[in-house]
C-alpha cells in the first residue's frame, strides 16, 4: 500500500530556490497563476533559521501556497505535509497546511481540503505547520479525501490580517503509512479505501476495492457500522470489529473465511449472524458447509427461510451444518399459534381440506387435530383465496365438515416456506432447545436430508417434523433424543421426536428417551436398525404407548436390532381417507422385526409390544416376519406379546396370509406364541374325533387355520389297547371360535400326537 520510492524523495517538492513557477497562488491546477516574478514573493537565500526560503508579504485574506505538480494520493497511503514557519514584520497572520483533492474529473466534492489552523505566537518565532493526508478516516488523518481522491496539490494558506511578512522553509511531504499499519502488511483497512462506517454511507465500494487490494491478505472492519447497500462478495478473510447493516435482500458472502462465528462477528447480533450465513450458504457461495467451529449459537426467533433468504424457494445442492451448538433465548417468539376453524373433508380429494374459515390465520407448518384427524397431520401448504389446504396426510374420519384445530409450534431451523429442499446435512449439532422451541422443520419437499451425530435436548412440542416430503430417504444416524418431558407419566406425554411422510428412511444407531412417540411413520421402505428408544416411567403398574407408529399398510419396513423398551410398535392406517379394505388396495403386510431384543418394567398384564390397529373393516396381514426377538418383562408379567387393538375394527382373520412368528425368546411373558405353531395333544379316551383347542398359542389370537403335520408321540390304540395305524384326516378352523382342530378317526383312538398349526396361508 506504501508508495514505492527510495525514501521520500519522489514526493518531495520542488524547492523555493529554484524558481516560483511551480507554485500556484490558487489551488495548483495546470493554469493557475503562479508566484514567479510576484512583487510581494522573494528568495531568501540565507535565513539564519531556514537557509534557503520564501518570504510572502500578506496581501489578501486567504492568500495560497500550492504545489503544482500532482502529489499521488493512493489507497492506504497517509502523507504528512509540513514545513516551518515565522513571521518578520508587520501583522503576523496564521497558518494552516491545505490542498486541492483531485481526480480524472476535477476537484472532488465534499472532502475536507484544509488542515488545522496554526497561530504565531510572536515575531522570530519558529513554528511548525503540519497535516496528514490519505483516502481513509483514521485517528490523525486531517485531510480524509476518500478513494475517488486519485492527486493532490499540496501546500499551504495563510490567514488572518494582511500586510504582514512570513518566511516559508522548503515543504516536506513524507510517507507516514507505517505509522497507521504494521511494518508487515498482512491486512488491509476498509477506512484506507475511504469506508466511513456511519451507518448511512454506503460503504460497499470502499469494501469492494479493500477486498481486491487485500489479495490473501486479511480485511479489516474496525470500529463503527458500515451500510453495505447490496450484494457483497468478500475472498479475502476478514475480521470484523465494526459490523455491518445491509437490506435483507442484499447477501453477504464471506468466501474467505465462510463460518458462522465471521457472520456472527459481521453483524454483532447471534441470530441475525446465522441468518446471514444460511442466506450465503443456500446462495451458491464457493462452500458447501457452515461450520459452527464449536461456537453456541443463541437464537432469539426462529430461523425462517423467508426472513433470511426472501424469495429462495428450491434448493438441491448439498449443504451442511456443522460442528456447534444451537440454544434458545426463551422469548415470545417461540409461542405455540393455536388457530380454530371448521374446514370440509372428501376422501375423493384426500389431501385438501376445502372450505376452510379462519384461513388467513392459519400457517404453513400447523398441525391439524380434530375428529377423524390422525397422528402428525400438517398443513403443507394453502392457498388462501381458494379458501384450502393441502394435508401432509389424508384424514380417516370420512367425508364431513369439521371443527379442526391448528397447531403451529416454533423450531429452532424452520424451512417450511420453501418448496423443495433437499440433500440438507446437520453434522454433529447439538440443539439445546430447553423446553423452549422444537428443532428443524422441513421444507414441503426434498430428499435426502441427513442428521449425523446431533444431540436434540428437551425439544418442547417435536424434534424433526415433516409437512410433506421432503423427508424422502432421510437418515438419522447416530443422534440422541432427550424429551423435554422425561418426569411426566408416559400417559401425559405429548412430544414426539420424528415425523416422516414419504419413504425410504434410515433411522439408524439413535438413543430416543420418553417422548410421547419416538417415531410416527407414514410412508414405507423404512430401514430403523441398531436404535434404542424407552418410555418408561416411575409408576407401578404403569401402562404404556406406542414408540414407534406405522401408519401404512403395506409398509416394507425393516425393523432390526433395535432395543425397544417400555413401548410398543404400533401399526395403523390412520392416514387413510378411505380405511376400509378395498379389494384392489394392500392390507398389512411387508414388515420385518427381526433380532431385537423388548423390554418392559412395571407395567400391566394387558401391555403388548405388537400391536395392529386397523382404522376400518375388512383388512388382514399379509407378509408379516417376527423372528429371533427377545421378549422380556421385569417385575411384572405381561399376557402377550402382541394384540389387535379393535377401537375400530378387527381383522379378517380367513385372509391371514405368510405370517412368520419363529425363533422367538420369551421372559415374563405368559402366553407363548408363534406360527406356525406346535401343539401337543393327548387324547385320554378313545374318540373317532379329537377336539384339539388352539387358544392362545396363534399370533393375534388367530384362527387355527392350516395344518401343516401331525405326528403320533405315542402309540395310537383303540379302547382295547390294540394298535390303530391309520392316518388320521384334520379339519381346521373348528369351534365357534375357528380356534380349534379336529383329528378324525375311521375308529375311536386314544394317545398322544404333535400338530404344526398355522392362522394363515404360507403363500
Amino acid at each position: 500500500m506504501a508508495i514505492a520510492v527510495v525514501g521520500s524523495k519522489a514526493l518531495m517538492p520542488r524547492e523555493f530556490r529554484l524558481g516560483l513557477n511551480l507554485w500556484s497562488r490558487t489551488n495548483g491546477t495546470a493554469g493557475s497563476p503562479s508566484w514567479a516574478g510576484q512583487p510581494n514573493a522573494a528568495i531568501v537565500p540565507a535565513d539564519e533559521d531556514f537557509g534557503s526560503c520564501l518570504e510572502i508579504l500578506k496581501l489578501e485574506n486567504t492568500t495560497s501556497l500550492r504545489y503544482m505538480r500532482q502529489t499521488p494520493i493512493s489507497p492506504g497511503c497517509y502523507l504528512r505535509i509540513s514545513t516551518r514557519v515565522k513571521a518578520i514584520a508587520g501583522n503576523i497572520p496564521q497558518v494552516r497546511i491545505a490542498g486541492y483533492a483531485g481526480n480524472s474529473a476535477g476537484n472532488v466534492a465534499g472532502v475536507l481540503q484544509v488542515g488545522p489552523t496554526t497561530t504565531i505566537s510572536g515575531y522570530g518565532n519558529v513554528v511548525e505547520v503540519s497535516a496528514i493526508v490519505g483516502t481513509g478516516r483514521r485517528d490523525g488523518v486531517d485531510l480524509p479525501w476518500g478513494r475517488a481522491t486519485t492527486f493532490g496539490y499540496l501546500g499551504l494558506d495563510l490567514l488572518g490580517d494582511n500586510n504582514g511578512s512570513i518566511r516559508i522553509e522548503n515543504l516536506v511531504i513524507e510517507d507516514v503509512t507505517s505509522a497507521f499499519v504494521p511494518g508487515m502488511l498482512d491486512w488491509v483497512d476498509v477506512r484506507d479505501f475511504g469506508a466511513v462506517g456511519d451507518g448511512v454511507t454506503d460503504d460497499r465500494a470502499a469494501f469492494v476495492a479493500a477486498n481486491q487490494a487485500a489479495g490473501k491478505n486479511q480485511l479489516v472492519v474496525p470500529e463503527g457500522s458500515y451500510y453495505i447497500g447490496s450484494d457483497l462478495n468478500l475472498s479475502a478473510p476478514v475480521r470484523f470489529v465494526g459490523t455491518l447493516k445491509m437490506p435483507r435482500s442484499a447477501r453477504l458472502s464471506l468466501t474467505g473465511k465462510f463460518d458462522y462465528p465471521t457472520y456472527a462477528a459481521a453483524f454483532g447480533d447471534e441470530t441475525e449472524g446465522m441468518r446471514r450465513a444460511l442466506q450465503a450458504m443456500f446462495g451458491f457461495v464457493d462452500h458447501g458447509s457452515l461450520d459452527l467451529c464449536g461456537r453456541n449459537v443463541h437464537l432469539s426467533e426462529p430461523l425462517k427461510v423467508s426472513d433470511y433468504a426472501p424469495g429462495l424457494t428450491t434448493f438441491s445442492n448439498r449443504r451442511v451444518i456443522t460442528n456447534g451448538q444451537i440454544s434458545i433465548t426463551p422469548g415470545s417468539a417461540w409461542t405455540t399459534r393455536s388457530v380454530t376453524a371448521t374446514g370440509t373433508y372428501s376422501p375423493n380429494n384426500p389431501l385438501v381440506l376445502t372450505g376452510v374459515s379462519n384461513i388467513a390465520n392459519i400457517e404453513i407448518g400447523a398441525r391439524i387435530t380434530g375428529n377423524g384427524v390422525g397422528r402428525e397431520v400438517y398443513v403443507a401448504a394453502k392457498n388462501a383465496g381458494a379458501a384450502t389446504l393441502t394435508l401432509s396426510q389424508p384424514l380417516h374420519g370420512g367425508a364431513a365438515t369439521r371443527n379442526y384445530t391448528f397447531l403451529r409450534y416454533r423450531y429452532a431451523f424452520d424451512f417450511s416456506d420453501m418448496e423443495q429442499l433437499s440433500r440438507l446435512n446437520f453434522d454433529d449439532v447439538e440443539f439445546l432447545l430447553d423446553g423452549n422451541a422444537s428443532g428443524v422443520m422441513l421444507a414441503q419437499t426434498g430428499s435426502m436430508t441427513c442428521f449425523r451425530d446431533c444431540y436434540f435436548t428437551r425439544p418442547k412440542d417435536r424434534g424433526i417434523t415433516s409437512i410433506g416430503s421432503a423427508c424422502q430417504g432421510m437418515r438419522v444416524d447416530g443422534c440422541e433424543f432427550l424429551s423435554n418431558e422425561m418426569g411426566d407419566l408416559a400417559q401425559n406425554r405429548t412430544t414426539i421426536a420424528i415425523n416422516v411422510n414419504n419413504n425410504d428412511t434410515k433411522i439408524r444407531h439413535n438413543r430416543f428417551v420418553r417422548f410421547g412417540h419416538f417415531m410416527v411413520a407414514g410412508g414405507g421402505g423404512h430401514m430403523i436398525e441398531g436404535n434404542h428408544w424407552f418410555q418408561g416411567d416411575s409408576a407401578q403398574n404403569g401402562v404404556r404407548f406406542g414408540g414407534l407408529i406405522l401408519t401404512q399398510t403395506n409398509v416394507q419396513a425393516n425393523i432390526t436390532g433395535n432395543y425397544v423398551d417400555n413401548c410398543s410398535i404400533e401399526w395403523t392406517n390412520e392416514h387413510d381417507a378411505k380405511p376400509n379394505f378395498e379389494g384392489s388396495a394392500f392390507s398389512f403386510g411387508a414388515l420385518t422385526i427381526t433380532g431385537n431384543t423388548f423390554l418392559a418394567s412395571d407395567t400391566t398384564l394387558g401391555f403388548n409390544w405388537l400391536v395392529v390397529k386397523p382404522y376400518g373393516t375388512g383388512h388382514f396381514i399379509h407378509g408379516l416376519a417376527v423372528l429371533g426377538n427377545v421378549f422380556k418383562s421385569l417385575n411384572n408379567k405381561v399376557t402377550r406379546i402382541e394384540k389387535v387393538d379393535t377401537t375400530f375394527a378387527d381383522l379378517d382373520y380367513t385372509r391371514m396370509r405368510n405370517i412368520q412368528f419363529q425363533g422367538n425368546m420369551f421372559n415374563g411373558v405368559l402366553n407363548y406364541v408363534a406360527n406356525p405353531v406346535d401343539i401337543n395333544f393327548s387324547q385320554a379316551s378313545a374318540a373317532a374325533r379329537w377336539a384339539v383347542p388352539i387358544n392362545v398359542e396363534l399370533p393375534f389370537n388367530g384362527w387355527a387355520k392350516k395344518v401343516e403335520s401331525v405326528v403320533a408321540t405315542s402309540a395310537i390304540t383303540n379302547a382295547s389297547n390294540a394298535r390303530v395305524s391309520e392316518m388320521p384326516w384334520i379339519q381346521a378352523q373348528q369351534g365357534s371360535n375357528k380356534k380349534q382342530v379336529a383329528v378324525n378317526w375311521s375308529t375311536p383312538a386314544k394317545g398322544a400326537i404333535a400338530l404344526r398349526v398355522r392362522m394363515d396361508s404360507p403363500d
